[in-house]
């Protein structure tokens, strides 16, 4: 690959992901403290993007791959979203926010496929290549977080300015996309199915009971995953922690740490028990924010952060491996593609709408129960470990495939 090629590449991959964290990470605590938003319309918000992730394979499979080039398309959306981003800004009631923050999802979540589109057809051995311009994404969110509270220091009443930020970089993403290297689409001109899009090509996987099971606890475990994107943030400043979106920042660098460290894990401990690992981890981060304090247990509160690299390597990552190797070459992509919209779509779906009815029923008097809050995600994790412990029976520790990790 060309230096510059790599270079926008990274640019790319770093803005990307700079602009999806310069606004979802605090975003519970601007509509709690600006907008006056409960606990459902807070619940609601987060729910946009998952409602937007289970549409956006639809936007790409049909639109994207067949009629114009993957990088025009995405500078066309950027730009689109940097209009609704600052509109966001202008508006002062929960209700309103979250049908425009809807549709600006709509606008995201397909940049998220479409720039891996970008990236991976400039390359020859994506396997080798990609892993060293998608961190930019990781280090992209990073900066977000640092930005906000060290070099901005926005206190909670100028969470608005993280929308303006990110319309900002935006707008800059949205142009910097039409110089992006050519992608025209692959499939211009054949035809796609509806049910190739859905990844119905998969479905013969449901046959063997032991990814029956994963599935289902991938579904599952997106619930607790929905009330740490959706709540920490709110919660963490509420129990006085300082600096709370850079300290967040921690779990991405946690994650970045524990990948390298799943080749070996793999090898040691198989499927099994590396995504049992992950639940367990689920459920102690929970018990951590449950117990912990801004005082004499703050090392609680950290903890709960820094175990994001367990939580998300050793299940989801190798979720993602698990299903490849289920899969073969044929259904790759639609295995692929239907994991993502079971997670990231349905399972975060339900739980941003219950991590919403949650925090509202643990409201009294405008005093939350934050400890009460995080058993219900904590028990949650719990039970699903004991349904995958007691129901998946593969164990195989193959060699790994060098799989991209599209999410942070």
């Amino acid at each position: 690959m060309k230096s510059t090629t790599r270079v926008q590449l990274s640019a790319m991959m770093f803005l990307e992901f700079f602009i999806w964290g310069s606004w979802y990470v605090t975003m519970g605590t601007y509509l709690d403290k600006v907008l006056h938003a409960d606990g459902v319309q807070i619940g609601a918000a987060y729910s946009a993007m998952a409602i937007a992730t289970i549409i956006s394979p639809f936007f790409v499979g049909m639109i994207a791959d067949k009629f114009f080039a993957a990088q025009k398309v995405l500078g066309v959306l950027h730009l689109a979203g940097a209009a609704l981003l600052y509109l966001l800004t202008t508006i002062d009631n929960a209700n309103s926010f979250y049908w425009v923050l809807l549709f600006y999802s709509l606008m995201y979540a397909p940049t998220l496929a479409l720039s891996n589109s970008v990236a991976f057809r400039q390359m020859k051995d994506p396997g080798k290549e990609f892993p060293s311009i998608r961190v930019l994404g990781t280090i992209g969110w990073i900066a977000t977080g640092w930005l906000l509270d060290k070099v901005f220091k926005i206190s909670t009443d100028q969470l608005v300015f993280t929308f303006k930020m990110a319309a900002v970089v935006s707008v800059g993403l949205g142009i910097l996309s039409f110089f992006l290297p050519d992608t025209p689409p692959r499939s211009k001109g054949s035809s796609t199915t509806f049910s190739q899009i859905l990844g119905a090509d998969a479905f013969v996987l449901f046959k063997d009971k032991s990814f029956v099971t994963f599935f289902i606890a991938s579904v599952l475990i997106c619930i607790p995953l929905s009330f740490y994107y959706s709540l920490t943030n709110l919660y963490l400043t509420e129990a006085g922690m300082q600096n709370v979106t850079s300290n967040m920042t921690f779990g991405q660098f946690s994650e970045a740490f524990f990948i390298l460290l799943i080749p070996f894990f793999f090898r040691e401990l198989g499927v099994k028990w590396m995504i049992a690992v992950g639940m367990i981890a689920w459920s102690l981060r929970f018990l951590f924010f449950g117990f912990g304090n801004a005082g004499s247990a703050e090392w609680m509160l950290f903890a709960g952060i820094l175990l994001h690299g367990v939580c998300f390597d050793f299940f989801f990552v190798t979720g993602q491996i698990y299903t490849d190797s289920k899969a073969g070459e044929r259904i790759q992509s639609s295995a692929q593609g239907m994991i993502t919209m079971a997670t990231y779509g349905i399972g975060m779906w339900i739980g941003t709408l219950l991590s919403g009815f949650v925090k509202d029923h643990y409201t009294i008097n405008e005093i939350v129960s934050w400890r009460s809050i995080w058993m219900v995600p904590a028990g949650i994790a719990g039970g699903v470990l004991v349904l995958f412990i007691l129901f998946f029976n593969d164990n195989k520790k193959s060699a790994l495939r060098t799989e991209p990790v599209l999410m942070v």
